[in-house]
């Protein structure tokens, strides 16, 4: 793979993916419903070491799911939310599939928090599909 790039509407706030991703997944859990002011939220999840962040990003954190931390971190000037780090998976960085320059190669295969899927939204029937988040 080569290095994916990618960033907030001003470019302030920028990213580098160095390796492939662990998995892309399509989350719609109501936080990334609110966060995206959408249906879900597309996500490249990466090991940390594998991503280079380069600016200053503003941090909301708010308990998940599991009762461990969430910190959604986003641009101070645009507000663009461009990756997110939750204590319930350490070394991983999750990437917002919306924040890469490229999209084309996004190819989610996974949805969580099925459950709270919009009712108007069709889930592949070959992805792997999790009412909540998996454990």
């Amino acid at each position: 793979m080569s290095d994916k790039q990618g960033g907030c509407l001003c470019g302030k706030l920028r990213f580098t993916l160095k390796e492939d991703p662990q998995m892309m997944a399509v989350c719609h859990c109501t936080d990334c419903q609110k966060q995206t002011s959408s249906a879900f939220s597309v996500v490249a999840i990466a090991a940390e070491q594998a991503v280079t962040v380069v600016g200053s990003s503003k941090v909301y954190e708010k308990l998940g799911d599991s009762g461990q931390p969430v910190q959604r971190h986003f641009c101070p000037d645009c507000g663009t939310t461009v990756f997110t780090k939750a204590d319930v998976m350490p070394g991983a960085t999750i990437l917002k599939g919306g924040a890469f320059d490229d999209t084309s190669w996004l190819k989610p295969t996974l949805h969580i928090f099925c459950d709270s899927a919009q009712n108007w939204v069709k889930i592949p029937d070959d992805s792997t599909k999790f009412p909540r988040m998996p454990s």
